[in-house]
């Protein structure tokens, strides 16, 4: 159960977080599965062709511009993301962001990948709404390296909606491939742990007065 479930973002996510609605249903996609509840994040997973897809839904104690700022805080990653070793960014645009990142996990050979994450904010009642999505584009990154498991599939999004003063609610999609050989269950109740850590994560950063700027526009 050591698996990581690719962040990103994470996303930056954002990543990769990459427009900000959640990812668009698949015609091919099953219905969501509840799979936990705790630690307040609900997981769900639903079957696509090439893996299983996984949601997570949490609130987090922020507006949605800090929860924002930390996810936009990309080059941080390395100090407050789980399993995240090595995060560039590789190109900054006004609505994009090129990233490439690696990624350690107990028991498990590091993985990489570079994505490119888009963004959109929607005014709404309570606040902005934020959306980030992503994608692999490792061929815009750096060349595979020995001994790293190079990622292909990475796609997910972040959705940050205002939940009540000063709350949010932080909707996480991924849908990826993780490489090499890793047994269902081990992947599937790895992913579980990963994301947990992930929002937990999420929620201790949003703590830091590094982004108080952030909240002070709010």
């Amino acid at each position: 159960m050591r698996n990581r479930l690719w962040v990103l973002a994470a996303l930056f996510v954002t990543g990769p977080a990459p427009n900000f609605l959640a990812a668009e249903p698949s015609p091919s996609a099953a219905e969501w599965k509840s799979v936990s509840n705790k630690d307040g994040v609900a997981i769900f997973r639903r079957q696509r062709p090439a893996s299983n897809e996984s949601k997570a839904v949490g609130e987090i104690a922020a507006s949605t511009d800090l929860v924002k700022a930390v996810l936009d805080d990309v080059e941080a990653y390395t100090n407050f993301m789980p399993y995240v070793v090595e995060c560039r960014v590789l190109k900054r645009e006004v609505d994009s962001v090129l990233a490439y990142q690696r990624i350690s996990a107990p028991l498990a050979s590091d993985r990489d990948y570079t994505l490119r994450v888009r963004f959109s904010a929607t005014p709404v009642e309570g606040g902005v709404s934020y959306l980030s999505r992503w994608e692999t584009e490792n061929a815009h990154g750096p060349a595979e390296k020995k001994g790293v498991v190079r990622v292909n599939l990475c796609e997910g999004s972040w959705l940050l909606e205002p939940s009540g003063p000063n709350m949010t609610r932080a909707t996480y999609l991924i849908y990826t491939d993780s490489g090499g050989v890793i047994p269902p269950f081990i992947k599937n109740i790895g992913s579980q742990i990963g994301l947990r850590k992930m929002f937990a994560a999420i929620r201790k950063q949003v703590r830091d007065p590094k982004y108080a700027a952030a909240k002070r526009n709010n």
